[in-house]
């Protein structure tokens, strides 16, 4: 299995934040565990956010590795998060991981969902 790291245009960033919280959930999960993200048709904007545990990486993986933490996206989602950012916020309405997509034309109010 061949995995690549983000070094070009279509990078994804995950924030400190983002990654602090990676690794407390991994924590809680078998050791080697990974966050994959990836996009799925649905939601009420057209595509949505999924959030899974992993402990594998796929062919063709983007593999995103932040201060200990793992990050996977399959090539397929790559091309609708391309240039995304990965933060994790905590706020009044609660605690969730935000993604901040340039190529999203709209998206939803909880900010789970998206269109292209």
């Amino acid at each position: 299995m061949t995995t690549e790291i983000a070094a070009d245009a279509r990078a994804v960033a995950v924030t400190g934040k983002a990654a602090s919280r990676i690794n407390a959930v991994m924590a809680q999960e078998p050791p080697g565990s990974m966050l994959r993200v990836s996009v799925a048709g649905g939601g009420c904007s057209g595509f949505q956010y999924i959030f899974d545990v992993d402990r594998e990486t796929a062919p063709g993986d983007l593999v995103i590795e932040r201060d200990g933490a793992t990050v996977l996206i399959d090539a397929t989602s790559l091309d609708l998060l391309a240039g995304c950012t990965i933060d994790f916020v905590d706020d009044l309405v609660g605690q969730s991981f935000k993604v901040t997509n340039p190529n999203a034309t709209a998206s939803c109010g909880c900010g789970t969902s998206f269109a292209i």
